[in-house]
């Protein structure tokens, strides 16, 4: 049992950490490896850093800094966030945690595809959650595109709902499934059609599949996937937080990219700051 989990390794992230492991606070974070920060050449509007500093570099050193204060660190693809009462249970593609609070600080990527039809057909049949839409497909026959973990987990939420389910890997390596109801295709998507709403998917090859709905599961879950699950308040694909971070979930916080916003270093670090410590007086109320 975690008094928190910190979802992202960026400079919200990290800051949000150090507050609450020197507090006392038993602190996971949980992260994969990615992000935008890490891709930045240099960046020399941050302060501290007189030749500036290669933004690869200063992720890395946010980890060892935390490390280095006894914050637990765990490489790991999240999958779902589920609520248990007046907990969490925080979902991997290898383990599952239970935490007090959640720190969203995953950036601000959402999983999209550039496919012709997608944007023109958002919320007319393209989903990007299975839990939140899933009910509206009941007895239908779906997609789901994606190849990884979180592919597999849409899939599984809607086994019990879809009457068919084809997992599209758009050329990808296809995973491992097996369920009466589920079929995968690795052809290449050429685009997704309808006039009012989604009707059929047509391949490179131009062979055609009728569908009634397309659920987007590229790569991992970003923020906006796992907030929509939760349930939380989102507002231009970015989580509504009021000045203290807090989401309208008691318990679960956002801070950085997330929130939108200026997109720099230094408003991570003070949203993350804030987030820290929001979740310290949240849990010295809780007990």
């Amino acid at each position: 049992m975690y008094d928190v989990i910190i979802l992202g390794a960026g400079p919200a992230g990290i800051s949000a950490s150090l507050y609450t492991q020197r507090a006392n606070k038993n602190t996971l974070i949980i992260y994969n490896g990615e992000s935008d920060l890490s891709k930045a050449k240099k960046i020399e509007n941050y302060y501290g850093f007189e030749n500036g500093i290669s933004g690869e570099e200063l992720y890395d050193i946010g980890i060892k800094q935390a490390k280095n204060l006894g914050v637990e660190i765990a490489n790991e693809e999240v999958i779902k966030i589920e609520m248990n009462n007046s907990l969490f249970r925080v979902v991997t593609e290898k383990n599952t945690y239970e935490t007090k609070s959640v720190i969203i600080a995953t950036g601000a990527k959402k999983n999209t595809l550039d496919i012709q039809g997608i944007k023109e057909l958002e919320g007319k049949g393209i989903s990007y959650c299975a839990i939140c839409d899933g009910f509206f497909y009941k007895n239908k026959d779906v997609v789901v595109i994606g190849s990884g973990n979180y592919a597999l987990s849409e899939t599984n939420d809607l086994l019990n709902i879809a009457n068919k389910i084809t997992i599209l890997t758009n050329g990808e390596t296809a995973p491992e499934f097996r369920a009466d109801n589920v079929d995968i295709v690795t052809k290449d998507i050429k685009e997704i059609s309808g006039e009012d709403r989604v009707r059929e998917v047509r391949f490179q090859d131009d062979s055609v599949m009728k569908t009634d709905g397309v659920f987007i599961a590229q790569g991992t879950a970003g923020a906006t996937e796992l907030a929509k699950k939760l349930g939380l308040i989102t507002k231009n694909d970015k989580i509504v937080v009021d000045e203290n971070m807090k989401t309208n979930i008691k318990g679960i916080f956002a801070c950085g990219d997330c929130t939108g916003g200026l997109l720099q270093v230094s408003k991570c670090v003070y949203e993350g700051t804030k987030a820290g410590l929001a979740v310290i007086e949240y849990l010295s109320n809780k007990v």
